[in-house]
């Protein structure tokens, strides 16, 4: 059967284009870039990247999303939000049936981010906390003792936590996103839902034996290119990893919905997998009606 449709895909990252803010977008990652092309691309993993999709030129930037998304069998996505207004908050006031936030935190920030999180929570409705461990300033390991009260935070809310693992595409340290710091923080939090974000590689292995051993950990497809999956993640997720892995694409930061939707029937998930991967585990994990 293959790659169903009509199925109402949940994507687990998504963006509202905002045509000319790119830059302000990496703005938070411009300290740590250290070398003089990385602060000239147009986003600091663009060397990895074929035909990063352009900004289009719309009246309506949210309704146009909206239009490409029903154009690829996209039901949800989560977005990025801010506590203060902005084209991705008013997304999820305006159409909160197709979109739910993510709130993007640096836990150098210390007691304030708690805050923020909780405000998040209580006055948006957030659905998870983000995390970018190299992307912090300074950068912070996933098992530091700043992000711990994050994680206690996040499990006391019933959030789940989205992290970036494995080696950052920007040209930044990897150190603080080895996949093996999960495993510490799986274990301090059991109650914590914990997603990996971003690959993983070239831990993919470890953390596939990771997913098999901590029950609230999964992991997310995010800002790969669907012939790019590791296989072993895709092995894992057609065995005992059914219930796992979760569709993420990465739209409008680096793939167009196009390229994404062209490669993912040629994922060689078994039928069975195809509607957990797309949105079952979704909506399961980040608590969404289905």
């Amino acid at each position: 059967m293959g790659m169903p449709t009509g199925l109402g895909v949940i994507d687990l990252m998504m963006g509202i284009p905002e045509p000319g803010q790119r830059d302000q977008w990496y703005s938070f990652l411009r300290p740590n870039l250290r070398d003089a092309e990385s602060r000239d691309m147009a986003m600091p993993a663009q060397y990895l990247f074929k035909d990063i999709p352009e900004d289009p030129s719309a009246a309506d930037m949210i309704e146009w999303t909206i239009d490409q998304m029903d154009g690829h069998g996209i039901q949800r996505a989560l977005i990025g939000t801010a506590l203060e207004g902005g084209v991705q908050h008013d997304a999820i006031a305006r159409h909160p049936d197709r979109f739910f936030g993510c709130l993007h935190v640096d836990p150098n920030g210390g007691v304030s981010v708690l805050r923020d999180i909780q405000r998040a929570h209580d006055e948006l409705g957030i659905k998870g906390v983000s995390l970018f461990p190299s992307g912090c300033n300074p950068p912070l390991p996933i098992n530091d003792k700043r992000m711990y009260p994050v994680y206690a935070k996040c499990a006391e809310l019933g959030l789940p936590v989205l992290c970036c693992v494995g080696v950052p595409g920007p040209r930044l340290p990897m150190a603080p996103q080895h996949v093996e710091l999960v495993d510490e923080v799986c274990w301090y939090f059991p109650e914590l839902t914990f997603v990996m974000r971003h690959g993983a590689e070239p831990w993919v292995d470890l953390a596939v034996k990771l997913l098999l051993k901590w029950p609230n950990l999964y992991y997310s497809t995010s800002a790969f290119a669907p012939k790019y999956y590791p296989k072993a993640v895709i092995d894992f997720a057609n065995t005992r990893g059914a219930q796992k892995v979760m569709y993420a694409g990465y739209f409008p930061m680096g793939l167009s919905l196009e390229r994404i939707f062209t490669e993912l029937p040629n994922v060689p998930l078994r039928d069975e997998v195809w509607p957990l991967f797309l949105r079952d585990n979704a909506a399961r994990v980040f608590g969404l009606p289905t």
